[in-house]
């Protein structure tokens, strides 16, 4: 049985920076960089922590080729693929918290 994945964008308080990640379990993921428990990871040092993109694939091996496929875009395409669903670049994790 294959595990999905999900790929996700977080950003800060005001929006300078963007950080993409794949993870098996979105839920916790987001979690940990909203609480900072990894106190030394680039999200931590740049207060990361506001879910505004997501997708959920079916493995994990789709999950993380698309997070190449985005890492490999520029910042206007990130932008782009934010504002097509989330416009107004609300966090989203009150979303995945009922998961």
């Amino acid at each position: 049985m294959k595990k999905g994945g999900c790929i996700y964008i977080l950003t800060n308080k005001n929006k300078t920076t963007l950080y993409v990640g794949v993870t098996s379990n979105l839920k916790k993921r987001v979690y940990e960089h909203k609480n900072h428990l990894y106190k030394d990871s680039f999200t931590a040092r740049y207060n990361i922590e506001h879910l505004v993109y997501y997708e959920v694939f079916h493995s994990i091996v789709e999950a993380i080729a698309r997070e190449k496929q985005i890492k490999a875009g520029s910042r206007k395409k990130k932008e782009t693929l934010i504002n097509a669903v989330n416009p107004d670049w609300n966090d989203l994790y009150d979303e995945i918290s009922e998961w």
